[in-house]
This record gives C-alpha cells, structure tokens and sequence, in this order.
C-alpha cells in the first residue's frame, strides 16, 4: 500500500492507494457503480441464498456500507484502477468482534476484473491500513463452501483456516479464517505497503 492520499477523484476524495488501485468512500451517487457490482449473478453467487441481489437490495447494500462509514469509520470501500478510474469492485472491513478489535475483511470484484490478482492487491492493501492505520487486533475472513478461489486467496495472504460459521445471508456453514496481528507482522509485515 503506498498508503493515505489526500488527492481527489471528481468529488471523492482517495483516501488510500496500492500500486495499480485507489480506494474512496462510497456516495449516494455511486448506485450505477453498486448494481454493476452486486446486480451480476455471477458476483453474488456466492454472497446471497438465492445467488442475485434485487435492485432494492444492491440499494440496500450500498445504504449499508455508506452507514457502516458513517457509524464505524469503515467499509467495503469501492477500488478502481489508477490508470483510468476503472472500477475493479470493493474491499473492506467491517464489525466482527469489536470489543475484541476483529474485523471482517471482504471483497467483491467486478467480473471483467477476475483473474488480474485484483484480489490479493486490494486485500493487502486492506490489511496494511486495518493493522497499521486503525490498529486492529485481528482479521477475520469467511467463504461460501463452493467457492474454490477465495481459500487460496486467504491463504496466500496469511489467514489460517479456524472452523466453519453459520453466514445469515447464505444459510449456509462457510469456512473460515482468522488473522492476527503477530501472523500479519511475521508472514506479511508490511507486504501491502
């Protein structure tokens, strides 16, 4: 991550960056971006039961991220190419065991954007400002039991597997991983920077 910025994008202001992408905050006016990302089937798939969002609820879920910044100073903030502003999708935390310091990390990529390591760049770069800039004491990071990308991705990046979770919006066991600061400092100590 090469860290914060206060450079401008339009009106949005790019808060942090990594070698190939920047990272915003979502805004009201950002629903073209959200049905582009959580309106495809084939990104939701794996993040709802019934595999698509409704037009309401891809409204709802960028609602919710824009109240998740505005309640927790957190998101899954929207990611785009510095090159031509090109959307990639989304990555970010959120609660998980706040009175603990674990956060959920996630991440959704935009489908044209599979398979470009998107998902490792923005991860780190998240990680990078979870340990370093808001001083969390651990991630953690779950996946739909069909999703056969998203294990190497989380180990790659250092995330143990710990047990499977019951995930509401799935119905389903998902496994999951966690994170803590010690592993980040020893696997990854500074990666994303």
């Amino acid at each position: 991550m090469t860290g914060s910025s206060e450079s401008t994008v339009a009106h949005t202001k790019i808060f942090m960056t990594t070698r190939r992408l920047y990272f915003r905050i979502w805004q009201a006016d950002d629903l073209d971006l959200a049905m582009d990302l959580w309106g495809d089937p084939e990104v939701t798939r794996f993040i709802v039961a019934k595999g698509q969002m409704s037009d309401d609820e891809v409204k709802a879920r960028l609602f919710k991220e824009i109240d998740s910044q505005k309640n927790h100073g957190i998101q899954y903030w929207p990611c785009f190419l510095k090159s031509n502003s090109n959307p990639v999708g989304c990555c970010g935390i959120r609660p998980y065991q706040p009175s603990k310091r674990i956060y959920e990390i996630g991440f959704h990529i935009l489908r044209r954007c599979w398979g470009k390591g998107f998902a490792v760049e923005m991860a780190l770069g998240v990680m990078a400002y979870a340990f370093k800039e808001i001083s969390v004491a651990g991630l953690f990071a779950g996946h739909h039991p069909d999703n056969t990308a998203s294990p190497h991705v989380l180990e790659r990046l250092g995330f143990e597997y710990t047990h499977h979770e019951y995930y509401e919006p799935t119905g389903l066991q998902h496994p999951s991983y966690i994170l803590n600061r010690e592993a980040y400092s020893i696997c990854l100590g500074g990666r994303g920077r």
